[in-house]
């Protein structure tokens, strides 16, 4: 795998407790692993600066992508987290990358212009360690989030930043809290609401340092590993993104959520790569 400043690593694990094998799982006709790299692909393709890598610990993901000209390495198996595979795969490389981008093997549905925003914001801003983004929820979609938590509670992110667009703070609870919430809604047109999107750019020298620093309490509590940097002063970057027209989409753990994925696709239409 050739050297360069950004580079995009996709961790796939085969194993899951709810969906086995889950990166070979076909969506619409094509298996999740090749709709991600294709998502990578896509960026890459416009920057010569960059390149992108599959990080697999399992023989048949690395087969696959072998088979369909997919670029992948062979991470090592004490990863506990797709954080620990991008480091693990930049790590070894002749020459270390400048940027490293986590790019989860189960978002199928990832806009590349995301990713794309994300190194321009980097690039903008060299002195940014982290940078991930958010999009601003309507009021409509603050509602449905309501809803949704009510049945999967830890379902969700919401951030609060500064006036420089770093994260103040990151919380499975909606934040901020909105007193007056009628009036509120009367008087502007988008909530307060920012919905954190899992999707991680890391300096090297931050994503290194990531794995020494001390452990924050609230990381434990809400499940989120980028409260570790927040708590050790490291600002985390937001970049506030859209989905210009395409249905927002976590992750996919389940047969159910590989279903709603093709629903989206079915009635959106697939990705502009």
């Amino acid at each position: 795998m050739q050297s360069a400043k950004v580079l995009i690593v996709i961790p796939a694990r085969y194993a899951s407790t709810r969906l086995p094998g889950k990166p070979l799982e076909r969506i619409a006709g094509k298996e999740m692993i090749l709709r991600v790299a294709l998502i990578a692909q896509s960026v890459v393709s416009k920057r010569k600066d960059s390149t992108y890598v599959v990080a697999t610990d399992d023989s048949r993901i690395s087969d696959f992508c072998q088979s369909n000209s997919i670029p992948v390495v062979m991470a090592s198996e004490q990863c506990n987290s797709g954080t620990e595979r991008a480091y693990n795969v930049a790590k070894n490389l002749p020459t270390r990358p400048e940027l490293v981008i986590n790019l989860q093997g189960d978002n199928p549905l990832c806009p590349p212009w995301f990713i794309e925003e994300l190194i321009d914001s980097w690039k903008n801003d060299p002195r940014s360690q982290v940078v991930t983004p958010y999009v601003q929820l309507s009021w409509e979609e603050l509602d449905a989030l309501r809803k949704a938590k009510e049945v999967t509670p830890f379902s969700g992110t919401s951030v609060m930043v500064d006036k420089d667009e770093h994260a103040l703070c990151f919380s499975k609870c909606i934040l901020p809290a909105i007193r007056k919430e009628e009036k509120v809604r009367t008087n502007q047109s988008l909530s307060p609401v920012k919905r954190h999107i899992g999707l991680y750019a890391y300096t090297y020298p931050a994503l290194e340092e990531y794995f020494s620093l001390s452990r924050s309490p609230y990381e434990d509590f809400e499940g989120l590993e980028q409260m570790r940097f927040l708590h050790n002063n490291i600002k985390v970057k937001m970049v506030q993104v859209d989905y210009r027209g395409f249905a927002p989409m976590s992750g996919v753990d389940s047969p159910e959520d590989i279903e709603r994925v093709e629903t989206i696709i079915k009635k959106i239409g697939e990705l502009p790569l």
